[in-house]
């Protein structure tokens, strides 16, 4: 009888795995559907790819189609227990860590631009012009490949020649060869999380002293723009939470494997997959030009649309 229980128990719980797997394929899914309609209305209209804050909004876009991508691909390969070279799981890692803080990065420049455009509005020409944004993505990028810099660093010193073409179960802990070096990783988190959310608090604090003084329309595009600020907070904090999500996941590891899978569950959907549906919703639901063209690509044109297309 404890045998046949020992054995439905299994089964009940390899079901209710298959079932949360699947469950994320069809977020996925969805979610890459939605941000690849996105990315197309994005390119079909110039208006777009001129103005600094769509050309963000599109980077935040491309970043989360090829994040969830390659998470989605990592989870399957974790879940089926496929062990890969290591050198194929050091690329993958590199991707990952570059994306999980471009986006929070992008979503602080993103709230700085609506900061200039509200508090600033004489110099928004100027500082968020087309060549600035050039600019501004090579430095987003490079401020987000900082901590894979950090931890690489310091992991091609202290591994040997045959780790690269050893087979393993591809995961970040892999590379962390000393204590200490998940300490840095940690200290850098925070110190990310720190600046991101001292930049967006006085984002928020300058728009509102503006949209208190400002009357009229301007009031209301004020508050329209703090209200962005506002989404942009609450999404970056989940993204930054998941910034502290492994250092929580590897305490549990040590001592209940069981909570650790329902944990790592609970923060790959919340701290992964939902900022990155929040982008559609902020841009692409909220901004009122965005949303007609959109509608416009959507329904093929059939819809009568007040923009100029």
């Amino acid at each position: 009888m404890a045998a046949n229980n020992s054995v439905n128990g299994g089964e009940s719980s390899l079901r209710s795995i298959n079932g949360r797997v699947l469950f994320v394929q069809v977020l996925v899914f969805v979610f890459l559907c939605i941000n690849s309609l996105l990315i197309m209305t994005f390119f079909m209209k110039d208006y777009f790819y001129s103005t600094m804050r769509y050309i963000l909004f599109a980077m935040t876009l491309l970043s989360d189609c090829l994040y969830l991508l390659v998470t989605d691909i990592l989870l399957i390969l974790n879940y089926f227990n496929v062990a890969i070279q290591m050198w194929v799981c050091l690329v993958i890692y590199m991707i990952l860590s570059l994306y999980t803080y471009l986006t929070p990065v992008t979503l602080t420049a993103m709230t700085l631009e609506r900061y200039v455009a509200i508090c600033l509005p004489l110099r928004h020409s100027v500082l968020c012009s087309t060549r600035s944004c050039m600019h501004c993505i090579l430095i987003i990028h490079g401020i987000s490949y900082l901590p894979c810099i950090a931890v690489l660093s310091i992991f091609f010193t202290s591994a040997t020649h045959g780790f690269y073409i050893q087979k393993n179960i591809c995961s970040v802990e892999i590379f962390i060869f000393h204590k200490w070096q998940g300490h840095l990783r940690s200290a850098i988190s925070q110190f990310y999380f720190l600046v991101m959310v001292s930049i967006i608090i006085f984002c928020y604090v300058q728009i509102m002293k503006v949209a208190k003084a400002a009357s009229g329309e301007n009031k209301k595009s004020t508050w329209k723009g703090l209200r962005t600020v506002i989404l942009h907070g609450f999404q970056l904090l989940l993204c930054l939470i998941q910034l502290w999500c492994p250092f929580i996941e590897a305490a549990l590891l040590q001592t209940n494997f069981l909570l650790f899978i329902n944990v790592r569950y609970f923060n790959y959907i919340t701290f992964i997959l939902a900022p990155r549906c929040l982008s559609p919703l902020i841009y692409g639901l909220r901004d009122e030009m965005f949303f007609q063209a959109l509608k416009h690509y959507a329904l093929c044109g059939l819809n009568k649309n007040p923009l100029d297309f």
